[in-house]
């Protein structure tokens, strides 16, 4: 094992003097609960990020799912068609407000969800689908768009890890009738916490409002049975910054995954649909034809020979999860979940880091074929 070296982190957040004197405003003003700093990013982001969509901040990517979905209409046994290939979130979000995530197999390259499955998928109870845009790389929208209007359905993006991915030059979150944006710590930009709905009509929008906010608009005049899920202004202080120079950080992962598929060896690079805009919220190979022990020692000799973080998103595919437990076969899901593993790609992986990353895979793919 080699000591000298400081562990490359596979994800790392950016926080620097100007966030730290955003949240600093914000405690002077007295005003940190839900405010203007909220109101502003709202604004900020649909103008940057959202086609100019109107856009409802709450406390979680989590939050903004459930309570988008919520303001969809989804009720007790309502079925929504969703990829197993994704975060547990997308599934529960689904699950908590009482319908039933229908998971369906997705493209073995993009990753992104195969629409004949989506169709395949569709019954007499199916009212939305929830396309992930995972890794950050767009699903088909257009396909799946076509198959919504086919058959009467709503369309919530998942587009947790898109932030400014597009497909046909359309930017994500703004195909559906909504689509949620994380703003998690490791994500390509963050609040330091939370979630941005974006709203395809004013109605949804409010609906969203009410539900963050205990059911009201106006104080102690509730409309609905609601939630507290409120976004800060200190997070949306901190959320501003990120957004400003979001474009530079895209930049860089981009840069970053060039560098890459040149130079890789041995393993499976991403692809990127000939109409999509990657934004590389991770950089995720494949191991091709391993075993899920034999990409973990693959991982293992990265880190411990190497000193390079990586990690595999997802080990267990959601619809193998205890909480949904089915015995679908979703072979290209299975196959992935044994094979794939992300790499170093955020802004903060230097030239110099970038080179040892590129060397210690082609070494271990090397030594293991």
């Amino acid at each position: 094992m080699n000591t000298q070296r400081t562990m490359i982190p596979p994800a790392k957040p950016i926080i620097g003097q100007d966030e730290r004197d955003a949240v600093d405003r914000v405690l002077a003003s007295g005003m940190v609960a839900q405010g203007p700093e909220v109101a502003a990013f709202e604004q900020e982001f649909g103008a940057a990020l959202a086609g100019g969509r109107e856009c409802v901040a709450v406390n979680s990517g989590t939050s903004g799912q459930h309570l988008g979905m919520l303001a969809l209409g989804l009720s007790a046994g309502d079925e929504v068609i969703v990829p197993s290939f994704t975060f547990a979130a997308t599934a529960n979000s689904v699950a908590v407000c009482g319908g039933v995530p229908v998971f369906v197999d997705v493209d073995p390259e993009t990753f992104a969800v195969d629409p004949a499955a989506v169709r395949a998928a569709i019954t007499e109870r199916t009212v939305g689908i929830q396309p992930v845009h995972l890794y950050g790389h767009p699903a088909p929208m257009d396909q799946i768009m076509a198959i919504a209007r086919e058959h009467d359905l709503w369309v919530f993006e998942d587009a947790a890890q898109a932030h400014g991915a597009t497909w046909d030059g359309q930017q994500v979150g703004t195909f559906g009738q909504a689509g949620m944006f994380s703003l998690y710590p490791t994500k390509n930009m963050t609040s330091g916490e939370g979630g941005m709905v974006s709203c395809g009509s004013g109605e949804h929008a409010r609906q969203v409002r009410l539900l963050r906010n205990q059911g009201m608009e106006t104080q102690y005049a509730n409309e609905v049975a609601g939630f507290n899920n409120r976004m800060t202004d200190i997070h949306a202080a901190i959320g501003r910054v990120q957004l400003g120079r979001l474009p530079e950080w895209t930049a860089r992962r981009q840069e970053l995954a060039s560098f890459f598929d040149a130079h890789l060896d041995g393993v499976v690079t991403p692809v990127v649909r000939e109409r999509a805009t990657h934004v590389y919220h991770q950089y995720t190979v494949r191991i091709e034809g391993a075993s899920a022990a034999e990409r973990d020692e693959f991982a293992s000799a990265l880190r411990e020979e190497h000193q390079v973080g990586c990690g595999v998103y997802y080990p267990t595919p959601v619809h193998r999860l205890p909480t949904f437990a089915t015995e679908l076969d979703l072979p290209v899901t299975d196959r992935l979940v044994a094979e794939v593993l992300s790499l170093p790609v955020h802004p903060g992986v230097s030239e110099e880091d970038r080179d040892r990353i590129v060397q210690a895979v082609n070494t271990v793919a090397k030594a293991g074929a």
